[in-house]
């Protein structure tokens, strides 16, 4: 009798992140701060936090951006000062720091600036080039580690040549780490995540189709997102950040986590569903190795308590990231 032996090559592992950034999305406060905006947030066991300035574009298919660091309209939060003394009081806590500039498309969203002629186009990157090198100057002065050099600008970042020399730029000026935050619909398109330190993904993936989902579905919802993630690390070779990701308090929260509240009016309100959202990443994404850090969407130093929203703070959520914060 003859017996068949069959062996299975194991692949190859993959990368397996140094570091675990445990952090929000700091909203830039309107006026200075006055102490003790950070308590609440360190006992959640969060490590880190992300920066957002922002430029401005009066159009997507409009080629100029405004960006002037010293302009007195902005944000206190947004203001080299204000992004200087939020570093150095988080800095107090044990927090590191992300500095993630955004741009702001009137009546657009960022992902759909696209230019209508090769001459704009070449004139949108190096106004970009410039708005990103400035913000990476200052994050080098200020000693930031991490600098997010774009944000969901889907339209332009098949242009794998312009991005290269982007990149390019800002290490010339900055010594920190790099990612990009692709959009959860982009990431795997991006053909230049091996010029950066790490993948970066803004992962609003859908996890349900159905209101007030229960918390097996969302994590078996997870196991497609994470296969597609997992193409993408083994190919380059890199540790992902998820620059964002967010839900709101409402019952509709896991189909389309990316809706901004102010067109959920009509929802119903659900701390629960956001706590389940918040749970199943915790159990599922959070585990693998290759995850080197979260920054979620989002955490105001002015919270007022709006309904519905994103912010975990004084929710359900809020327990659920300290429970899964604090015990690593």
């Amino acid at each position: 009798m003859v017996f068949s032996v069959w062996y299975v090559i194991p692949s190859e592992p993959l990368v397996t992140a140094s570091e675990k950034w445990k952090g929000v999305n700091w909203e830039g406060s309107r006026r200075p701060l006055r102490g003790g905006e950070f308590d609440a947030l360190k006992a959640t066991g969060a490590n880190a936090l992300s920066q957002t300035p922002f430029g401005w574009q009066s159009s997507k298919n409009d080629p100029h951006i405004g960006w002037d660091l010293d302009n007195d309209k902005r944000w206190w939060g947004e203001s080299p000062q204000g992004i200087q003394v939020t570093l150095d009081s988080s800095a107090k806590y044990g927090m590191k720091n992300m500095l993630k500039p955004h741009l702001w498309v009137r009546g657009a969203w960022v992902g759909e600036i696209e230019m209508l002629s090769e001459q704009d186009w070449q004139t949108w990157f190096a106004n970009y080039t410039a708005f990103i090198v400035a913000y990476a100057e200052l994050a080098e002065s200020l000693h930031i580690p991490m600098l997010c050099v774009g944000t969901e600008l889907e339209k332009t970042s098949y242009r794998e040549k312009e991005w290269r020399r982007i990149v390019s730029e800002v290490r010339k000026v900055y010594s920190g780490k790099i990612t990009y935050a692709a959009n959860f619909t982009e990431f795997e398109q991006v053909r230049f995540w091996d010029a950066l330190d790490y993948v970066g993904i803004q992962a609003y993936f859908p996890l349900s189709k159905d209101h007030n989902p229960d918390l097996e579905e969302l994590k078996s919802s997870w196991k497609d997102h994470l296969r597609s993630i997992e193409k993408v690390v083994r190919r380059y070779e890199k540790p992902v950040l998820f620059t964002e990701i967010g839900y709101c308090n409402t019952a509709d929260a896991a189909i389309e986590p990316w809706v901004w509240p102010n067109e959920r009016q009509e929802a119903e309100v659900s701390e629960d569903v956001q706590a389940l959202c918040y749970e199943a990443f915790f159990e599922t994404a959070w585990k693998k190795e290759w995850l080197a850090g979260v920054f979620f969407w989002k955490w105001s130093p002015e919270n007022q308590g709006r309904q519905p929203d994103f912010t975990p703070q004084g929710k359900a959520a809020e327990r659920v990231m300290t429970k899964f914060f604090s015990s690593l």
